[in-house]
């Protein structure tokens, strides 16, 4: 039976979240049906462009992001910072830029004469948009329904066209994340979809490299700000350069022509993560069926089980081998 969102998610324990959605009836997200012979490659831009779209809305950042034939990985960051600096005004204008709103807030924004007690109205339906805006199901929610709505009128058919529930898993520390992270972006090289991360379309590790060439990180992802900058940007508290050396040589192994071992340089990057090699590559090739739910280290998971009411841990066994290993 599947756990309550409150079980899944606790912003106490971390903010980072790792969401896989997949479709139904065989439907195809991108790619090409075999059955049929259609291409459904222009789908991987309707999601894409919805994804960063809804990243500019949301207090929500991408991390990570793979649309496969039929599932989509997303790794996402909920900045409740940030959503504690908006004023009604930044919450009306965000949320009236994808929902409608009520007659009162559209009275608003377009600087109506309204009463106090209308005003109050406002205020209180505001603070109700402020929480959904850091909330992953009405993330997930803006992201579905209209792919699943521009599908089904491009199939000329109705029903459901995701599968009712996304699945969400709670990344505790860094060397979860990390390695959630490059298994999200190596999936289309796992799967035989692209021979290397760098030809990884509709990938964040495309975009990241592309970025990197030019000395720069993209616009729309959550940027790595590096170990030195820890404590002054939000971002992703790792080096860019290891992170993008791990994946590139993860990639490497994982493609059946080219096996190989892990440098003595990744091994040290990690070392810093307390991740071995071998534990480091069954989490980048099985990392869903290794955690079914949150993922971290032993001591993390004791603790977000007890935040969100769970009378035990699960995959503790599993996190002690893997992410506890060195």
């Amino acid at each position: 039976m599947p756990k309550p969102r409150s079980q899944q998610i606790s912003l106490l324990d971390t903010p980072y979240y790792h969401i896989c959605s997949r479709t139904v009836r065989k439907a195809f997200l991108c790619g090409i049906d075999k059955e049929t012979g259609v291409s459904f490659e222009h789908r991987r831009t309707w999601i894409e462009k919805r994804l960063f779209q809804l990243a500019q809305v949301f207090a929500i950042n991408i991390c990570a992001h793979a649309v496969m034939h039929n599932h989509l990985h997303i790794v996402l960051h909920v900045d409740t910072d940030q959503v504690k600096s908006w004023s009604t005004d930044e919450v009306l204008r965000r949320w009236h830029q994808l929902f409608k709103g009520t007659y009162l807030t559209r009275q608003y924004q377009h600087k109506q004469p309204l009463d106090k007690f209308q005003l109050a109205m406002v205020e209180s339906t505001a603070e109700i948009y402020k929480k959904r805006l850091i909330d992953i199901s009405w993330f997930m929610r803006s992201l579905n329904e209209p792919i699943a709505r521009q599908a089904n009128r491009e199939d000329q058919c109705t029903g459901h066209f995701w599968e009712g529930r996304f699945k969400s898993q709670a990344l505790l520390d860094e060397g979860a994340l990390l390695s959630c992270m490059a298994y999200v972006d190596l999936n289309p090289v796992r799967a035989g979809i692209a021979p290397t991360p760098e030809q990884s379309d509709f990938t964040s590790i495309q975009l990241r490299i592309q970025a990197a060439i030019k000395g720069e990180q993209p616009t729309g992802l959550l940027p790595f700000t590096g170990n030195e900058h820890q404590h002054k940007l939000t971002g992703i508290r790792f080096s860019l350069l290891d992170y993008l050396t791990l994946v590139d040589e993860t990639g490497r192994i994982l493609r059946d022509d080219k096996r190989g071992a892990i440098t003595s340089k990744t091994a040290n990057i990690l070392a810093r993560l307390h991740i071995n090699d071998e534990s480091w590559l069954k989490l980048t090739t099985d990392f869903e069926s290794i955690f079914t739910g949150a993922v971290g280290t032993a001591e993390h998971l004791c603790e977000f089980s007890e935040h969100v009411g769970l009378q035990r841990a699960h995959g503790i066994t599993n996190a002690q081998l893997c992410l506890n290993s060195a």
